[in-house]
């Protein structure tokens, strides 16, 4: 499962952060970055992923 999760951080960063935490914070920064860069969505998803883990 944590590899469509990463999958869909990398295709779609707010889904991403949407599968592992659901719509709270960090869903709401990450589509905010999504929409500002796509890299920095990117890099926030990942980043949620791996410290939920």
């Amino acid at each position: 499962m944590e590899l469509i999760k990463i999958i869909c951080a990398i295709l779609l960063p707010p889904l991403g952060v949407f599968l592992q935490v659901g719509i709270g914070k960090h869903f709401w920064i990450n589509l905010i970055l999504t929409l500002l860069g796509y890299i920095p969505g990117i890099v926030h998803a990942i980043w949620v992923i791996a410290k939920k883990k």
